[in-house]
């Protein structure tokens, strides 16, 4: 696959920045406590969700979900999935306890935060809040022309005399989508370094009771924000923004690089497959295994032909999945500079990101055409058996998602620039 090199990945190598927070005497400037490092008691590591074994099998449940879905459920995104460079995931994924995957997780940490943080505090994520959940929407309404791309694809409903998707397209506006989501991260960590540095003593003595990847040492408190003083996007980032906080603070640049296995080319009703049935729903976990058993029977459903479709994106995204990580870490280093007390580079962060959506694209893209290819010779018997492995009877998605909240049907522009022109 064709890859781009973005010189500020390697020049912003992660050990520069963990020097960084490490010298006690960098500017006098108080420092965070000691880094848990990705991996911790559940043993998820970066290495283990690039594994050739963990992207199969999220590959082939992205296509399960996309064969058997359609345009709306393809829509439905988790929130957290935006701007994730502050280790929330990780924290999740290594849970002694198991609850990662828990409806309450978030709620719980996000509780705990806000209940720790004072009003003057917590005002400085209501601005955030403000500020941010219009864009926080429009990222998800830019992501509606893509997905309506692919499925177009899917069905053959090409642009007359084009051959199919366009890939330089498609990584130019992934690119620009990631750009976006890099600018609201970038926000983000100059507002939770600037918390983090007006921390009392006792505040910080509150948070090192609280244990990254040790959810059994978070209490169950109350609401500790009253929702009812702000419009609902802005709660929802409110509760994004507490949980991250607390992750950032007490994880390190490699929490940071992580990402699950499904953390990409995130356009293909996979999440909505898995996560609709937790939606509103308290105390919920999600089952760690379905991705992994569904992926396998899927492939098992395939004849040789159609499984070599999917099992070789293995090989050809190989060396964008590892240029992925190095970026992730990059941007993760640059951020981080907020929390040892100095100033992050913006535009940096954005070349970053924008290369980071080209990657993204190029997955995507790959994704998406080969999905296609099964589907020209699935047969009847096949399109049934794939219906079965589906599983969420009841859940049928009416409208698109603005993350996970349903929304009337917006307009969507032509996506005919997202084809291959005619020749």
């Amino acid at each position: 696959m064709k890859t781009t090199i973005i010189l500020t990945a390697v020049a912003l190598g992660a050990s520069a920045s963990i020097a960084l927070a490490q010298n006690p005497d960098h500017g006098g400037q108080p420092q965070p406590p000691p880094r848990h490092e990705a991996g911790g008691p559940g043993k998820y590591t970066i290495a283990q969700a690039t594994s050739d074994r963990a992207q199969l099998n999220t590959i082939a449940f992205d296509g399960l979900a996309f064969l058997t879905g359609d345009f709306y459920c393809d829509t439905f995104l988790p929130p957290g999935k935006v701007s994730d460079f502050f280790g929330f995931q990780n924290m999740r994924d290594v849970d002694a306890a198991g609850m990662g995957h828990n409806t309450d997780f978030l709620t719980r940490i996000a509780n705990n935060t806000l209940r720790i943080l004072n009003d003057d505090q917590k005002a400085q994520l209501v601005a955030l809040g403000k500020s941010q959940a219009p864009q926080i929407r429009e990222l998800a309404l830019r992501r509606l022309p893509l997905i309506q791309a692919f499925c177009r694809n899917l069905a053959g409903d090409l642009p007359a005399g084009s051959q199919g998707l366009n890939r330089e397209a498609v990584m130019k506006y992934t690119s620009g989508i990631f750009e976006t989501s890099g600018g609201l991260a970038f926000q983000r960590a100059e507002v939770y370094g600037k918390i983090v540095h007006l921390l009392t003593d006792a505040q910080k003595a509150e948070f090192a009771k609280l244990k990254f990847g040790y959810s059994s040492t978070w209490s169950d408190v109350p609401e500790a924000f009253d929702k009812r003083t702000v419009p609902h996007d802005v709660h929802v980032a409110m509760m994004t923004y507490a949980s991250e906080f607390f992750s950032w603070y007490a994880g390190s640049v490699e929490s940071d690089t992580y990402f699950c296995p499904e953390g990409h080319g995130t356009y293909f009703g996979s999440f909505y497959m898995k996560d609709a049935p937790a939606v509103h729903q308290k105390n919920y976990s999600i089952s760690t295994a379905l991705t992994g058993d569904s992926g396998e029977a899927f492939l098992a459903a395939l004849n040789p032909a159609q499984r070599e479709q999917i099992t070789s994106l293995i090989e050809l995204q190989r060396q964008d999945l590892q240029d992925i990580v190095g970026t992730r870490r990059a941007v993760a280093t640059e951020l981080r500079q907020f929390l040892a007390g100095g100033s992050a580079s913006k535009e940096n962060v954005l070349d970053l990101c924008r290369h980071y959506g080209e990657l993204d694209g190029e997955l995507s893209y790959c994704y998406a055409t080969h999905f296609a290819e099964v589907n020209k010779t699935l047969t009847g018997d096949q399109r049934a058996e794939l219906k079965k492995l589906r599983g969420i009877e009841g859940f049928n998605a009416k409208s698109p998602f603005v993350y996970a909240d349903p929304v009337e049907s917006p307009a969507i522009q032509n996506t005919d620039f997202l084809f291959e022109p005619v020749k």
